[in-house]
């Protein structure tokens, strides 16, 4: 299984495809994604990449935590479970009268 690294302070011209190929120096890229705003459709700046081997993940992160890119310093490390943000909302309850 592969190993999920983010990548944060990216400049918001940087595609999925220019994320793959700043990785893919240190071994097979999996996948790549820039996340996208859906409002707006720009980039928010982050993104996260799954590579073959631990070994070049781990290669990767030394390498490309603290670096430059397009003048930004990258944030670069293992990517963590994303959170439970908790049950959707609904209509918040103080006895509303329609």
């Amino acid at each position: 299984m592969g190993k999920k690294i983010y990548c944060g302070n990216l400049g918001y011209g940087v595609s999925s495809a220019d994320l793959e190929a700043l990785f893919a120096e240190f071994g097979e890229v999996l996948s790549a994604d820039v996340i996208m705003d859906r409002d707006t459709g720009r980039s928010k700046g982050f993104g996260f990449v799954e590579m073959q081997r631990d070994d070049a993940a781990a290669s990767a992160i030394a390498a490309l935590d603290g670096s430059q890119h397009e003048g930004r310093p990258l944030k670069v490390n293992e990517a963590k479970p994303r959170e439970s943000r908790g049950g959707g909302g609904g209509g918040g309850g103080r006895g509303r009268r329609w």
